[in-house]
Formats: structure tokens, C-alpha cells, sequence
């Protein structure tokens, strides 16, 4: 499969959230174009946070073209050509725009995803890493990295980088859960328990830590309360029902993942 194909796989199986998520941890940059281009800029910019990616790349070639110069405008190319299936263009704009602004941190963010989605998890980590050298409470680095030595298996360095992003931004729901699924996946079952418990109240429409609580609840036996919570998660989206989805896409931890296929599996029986 070409990276396109891939990419553009990889964002249809977002589940709404989690790329609501994905789009605010892309920070857009806001740049200093010339009045006579501004108007340009934030048709641009517009289309890229409605949505319209198709729309927003014409938009910031012309602008780029008049405006080679401006970081922002190649930040946030390379954020719209990542959605399209582009990461290895994304990463060169995120590069351009590191160029011509050394010290701001956003690209360094934006390219670190466009390698994650590459699954090039040391220069995802470096990106990172710079990132929090220089603001060591950015919630986004923080879960990023945290993702990135999750899919390398360091779950106990995960669960801490988690727990930092949500410090860092209270009400980073997916931060929270991540936390969460790191634990249980650690052995800390009754941690992570509580930990769920406390976000579905708050959240109740979060169909990840639902999910993770059927898996959960049937590993301690609790086989009822399993399925009510299921019921739940499915409503919300039935995508929790492919461990392909979960361990490469969501990238939940394995045993977590393990044990929601085997409840599943159970309840189809």
C-alpha cells in the first residue's frame, strides 16, 4: 500500500474524537502575511479548520507561491497535506517551516505526527523531546511521546507521560483514558478501574474508556457490567470492535486489547 492509500486508511478509521484530538495536537500557526495576502491566508487557514482539506491545499500553494518566506503558511500546508495522505510532503513542509522559524515549537509537534504516521518512532521521539526541552508542561508532546514509547512497549514511561499531559491540560479526556489503559495494561487493575469509572461519569459519551471498562470488568468477572458498558461503547463506535483498529490505529496496549477481543468473542458465542 503507498503511503497516500495508508494515510488516507489511517484518518477514515479515526473514530471522531480521537481525530478531533489528532487536529488540535496539529497547532495551526497563525502567520504575519502581508496585507495585500492576508485575505489569502485566512481563506487558507479557514478551510483548513473546517475541514475542507481539498480546498485548503490549492489555497496555500498560491499563497506559498507569493509568499515563500512565511513559516506559518508551510506549517500549516504540511498539516493539511498529512490529512490528504501525504506525510513525507508534510514532513518537508514542517522542516521548511522549522527553517525560517527556529524557535517556534509547532512544527516540530506537526512533523513529529506526520513521522508517527510513518511509525518512525526516533525522530517522532526527537520532535518531541525538543519540544519539551523548551516547555516541559506541553500537554501535546507529552501524550505524543507518550504514544510513541507505547508502541515501542515502554508502557510504564507511557503511563507517566500520560498522567503529565493531562496535568498539564485538564480535560484531555484521551490523555486520561490512555493513562488509564496504560495501567491496566501494568497489572494496576483497580487504579485503572477507578480511573474509567471516574471518566465515563464525567464523559459518558467517551466510547474509549467505556470500552476499556468492558474489557476490564470481564478480566475481573464481572461479566454483567461488562456488557452494559459495551452496549454503551458500541452505540457510540462499533470501531472498538477491530483489534487491527485498536493496536495500530487507537494503539491501545495488548492486553487491554486481548482481553476486549476474548469478551467479545464470548458475547458472540
Amino acid at each position: 500500500m503507498s503511503d497516500r492509500n495508508a494515510m488516507k486508511t489511517f484518518w477514515n478509521r479515526l473514530p471522531g474524537l480521537l481525530l478531533l484530538v489528532v487536529l488540535l495536537t496539529m497547532h495551526p500557526l497563525i502567520g504575519a502575511a502581508t496585507p495585500a495576502l492576508q485575505p489569502l491566508f485566512q481563506q487558507a487557514l479557514e478551510a483548513s479548520k473546517q475541514g475542507d482539506f481539498s480546498a485548503a491545499l490549492p489555497l496555500w500553494n498560491q499563497f506559498l507561491e507569493l509568499a515563500p518566506e512565511d513559516p506559518a503558511a508551510w506549517s500549516n500546508r504540511g498539516n493539511v497535506r498529512l490529512i490528504l495522505g501525504d506525510p513525507k510532503g508534510a514532513i518537508a513542509d514542517q522542516t521548511r517551516a522549522m527553517e525560517l522559524a527556529p524557535a517556534e515549537l509547532d512544527p516540530h509537534l506537526n512533523r513529529g505526527i506526520a513521522e508517527e504516521a510513518l511509525q518512525d518512532w526516533q525522530q517522532a521521539a526527537e520532535d518531541y523531546n525538543w519540544v519539551l526541552d523548551r516547555d516541559a508542561a506541553n500537554s501535546s508532546a507529552l501524550y505524543n511521546l507518550g504514544n510513541v514509547l507505547g508502541s515501542q512497549g515502554d508502557w510504564s514511561q507511557a503511563e507517566s507521560l500520560f498522567s503529565k499531559a493531562s496535568e498539564a491540560l485538564p480535560g484531555f479526556v484521551m490523555a486520561r483514558s490512555s493513562q488509564a489503559l496504560a495501567a491496566y495494561q501494568l497489572g494496576e487493575l483497580d487504579a485503572a478501574k477507578k480511573d474509567l469509572r471516574k471518566l465515563i461519569l464525567r464523559y459518558p459519551m467517551l466510547a474509549d474508556a467505556r470500552a476499556a471498562m468492558s474489557a476490564l470488568l470481564w478480566r475481573q468477572g464481572s461479566y454483567g457490567e461488562a456488557e452494559s458498558h459495551w452496549a454503551a461503547a458500541a452505540g457510540l463506535d462499533n470501531r472498538y470492535r477491530q483489534s487491527d483498529w485498536l493496536l495500530k490505529v487507537r494503539r491501545w496496549p495488548p492486553q487491554p486489547t486481548a482481553d476486549l477481543m476474548t469478551f467479545l468473542a464470548l458475547e458472540s458465542s
